[in-house]
């Protein structure tokens, strides 16, 4: 995440005290009204993904942030389950192996413009280029993995010198969320650590606090020395549309719709480390289920905690079963008291009174039955899976009966209808301010091709290719697939039936519902291009076909002797004249 400032702070003091004052109220303010999510995050992270989770450790302690985090975890069916649902959301919605999202104008009288959809086809495969080639679906998994756990998860995209674009997924617990009249995230802030090394390289010396400056060049240990670092992006209080408005108190220009600041927290510093202005939203923020004006989402996480918490309990009373029957307590005589006594293998305890039953023996004579436990922690993990959705992306479904392929589709399809809610907040909250961010980003650096002038003043929209829309769009190519079928059997009864059907439309149509490339199908002028001038060629082929007819008829009559000195040509040109 680290890069240059794009400018330096303004050195107007008195204005950069107030905005980082106010600031820092802010940020504490905004941790208050956090505090009982933060509460909830650490109890997920304990019984399910500790290493996710900020201030499980404290600053300036690297020494034990490697110790084992996961004391409360023995059984980890909740972290699998989690990581396959956030692995099967990856895979179905932003899968990197094809294309999961088109572009496409508002204007529905463009959909059939041959250039525009070249140009937007080519745009589409250039992001997802860019995608691929960054840390984007990486990242994406991350944020994922943390709003099916946490409920909330944001994610920041920054313009990258040489990979185009770098996203951070704050962890837990690092972050604090605020919303607007919409209920929509557009406020994230942050508290993290950075040592002075990494201070200095992300925000450069002479942007740093004397402190810092003064830790870094004494050098030595003081590079590791950490800091908390704050920092809060937020929509531009100053922002104004019209370019040539100027900059605002802070030296943020006011045509820029997001700003971000960044400082050192708790010094009173009288500058900030970096601030500076965005032409877009630079983060998303996915939430899992919302209610009311939350800014914090909830999750199938916080759904599964009670039967996790259950899980772990009974797993450890399991254990202590198996381990009284494979090493019971034992009882003995008093006499044995302070003498040596042995359960190893081959080893021999030397008891009193052993004729007499007491002796050196187990507590527990018969084993204990833990059948019924066994069972009911089965129906605690399945309970697990299933709230975590595990069953929607199973390969196989558990039924053994013989199924065709289309099917199981069916199945698959109907299954993943019980997460279209979110899908549908996932599109809204992370994937389209996601595409927004990049399209933007990758429009700036002179990426995509030259713009038909016919999209030049048009706005465009996203559309999600999705496995539930794909299903639909297969049954419309059926559709039009029997179509067809019908006619042509009712060929042979009805010889002129197909001249109701338009081939030129149908084969168009049947290619956009299976979101064939654009650059496959020729534009209609070149279709009807080629077929003028097949027609000519036909027509030339014709005439030069009747005169070898005619001259070849000539020549015969020519040969034909009709008598009198004459052939049949000039008796009938003869009997023409006459």
């Amino acid at each position: 995440m680290a890069q240059p400032p794009l400018r330096r702070p303004t050195t107007n003091e008195e204005a950069n005290v107030k905005l980082l004052t106010e600031l820092d109220a802010r940020v504490s303010s905004l941790e208050s009204q956090r505090y009982s999510w933060w509460v909830h995050w650490r109890e997920l992270a304990e019984y399910i993904l500790p290493r996710r989770m900020r201030w499980l450790y404290p600053y300036n302690q690297n020494w034990n942030r490697g110790v084992p985090l996961n004391q409360n975890i023995i059984n980890n069916t909740a972290t699998i389950a989690a990581r396959t649902l956030a692995a099967g959301m990856l895979a179905g919605t932003t899968s990197p192996a094809k294309p999961w999202f088109r572009i496409a104008p508002t204007n529905a009288g463009l959909a059939e413009d041959y250039d525009a959809k070249v140009w937007l086809a080519e745009v589409v495969t250039r992001m997802m280029r860019i995608m691929a080639a960054s840390n984007y679906y990486t990242s994406k998994g991350t944020q994922l993995l943390d709003e099916v756990i946490f409920g909330t998860s944001p994610m920041f995209i920054y313009e990258h010198p040489e990979k185009l674009i770098h996203c951070y997924v704050p962890s837990v617990g690092e972050y604090f969320c605020a919303v607007n009249g919409d209920f929509e995230v557009d406020t994230i802030a942050r508290r993290y650590p950075l040592s002075t090394s990494q201070i200095v390289s992300t925000f450069g010396l002479d942007n740093c606090p004397d402190n810092v400056r003064g830790a870094y060049e004494t050098g030595g240990a003081s590079l590791n020395m950490e800091r908390t670092i704050a920092h809060v992006c937020e929509p531009n209080p100053a922002w104004s549309p019209d370019a040539g408005a100027g900059m605002d108190p802070y030296g943020v220009p006011k045509q820029f719709r997001y700003r971000e600041v960044y400082w050192v927290w708790g010094q009173n510093s009288s500058k900030p480390l970096r601030m500076k202005g965005f032409n877009d939203k630079p983060f998303s923020a996915l939430r899992w289920d919302v209610f009311g004006n939350d800014a914090y989402g909830r999750s199938p996480g916080m759904d599964a905690l009670g039967d996790v918490k259950q899980l772990q309990f009974q797993e450890k009373r399991k254990a202590q079963a198996l381990d009284k029957h494979v090493r019971p307590p034992m009882v003995a005589d008093a006499s044995m008291k302070n003498e040596p006594a042995s359960l190893l293998p081959g080893a021999i305890t030397y008891v009193p009174q052993l004729n007499n039953g007491v002796g050196f023996k187990p507590v527990y004579q018969v084993a204990p039955t833990i059948e019924g436990l066994l069972k009911d922690m089965q129906g605690v993990e399945t309970r697990i899976r299933d709230t975590f959705f595990n069953g929607l992306f199973q390969m196989m479904p558990t039924d053994t009966a013989v199924r065709t392929a289309t099917e199981w589709d069916v199945r698959q399809q109907e299954k993943m209808i019980l997460l279209g809610p979110v899908l549908e907040r996932n599109d809204t909250e992370g994937l389209g301010p996601d595409i927004k961010r990049i399209f933007a980003i990758c429009a700036r650096a002179g990426i995509f091709p030259p713009m038909p002038d016919s999209l030049q003043q048009t706005s465009f929209k996203i559309e999600y290719v999705s496995m539930l829309s794909e299903l639909q769009r297969g049954s419309a190519t059926t559709a039009i697939e029997r179509t067809f079928q019908v006619a042509g059997n009712l060929v042979g009864v009805i010889p002129n039936i197909m001249d109701n059907l338009d081939g030129d439309v149908a084969i168009r149509e049947y290619g956009s519902l299976l979101r064939v490339d654009p650059r496959v199908m020729r534009p209609q002028e070149g279709v009807e291009e080629i077929r003028r001038a097949r027609s000519a060629q036909e027509a030339a082929a014709a005439g030069l076909q009747t005169g070898s007819v005619l001259a070849d008829g000539a020549k015969n009559l020519s040969q034909a002797d009709v008598g009198g000195g004459q052939n049949a040509l000039q008796a009938l040109m003869g009997g023409a004249a006459g």
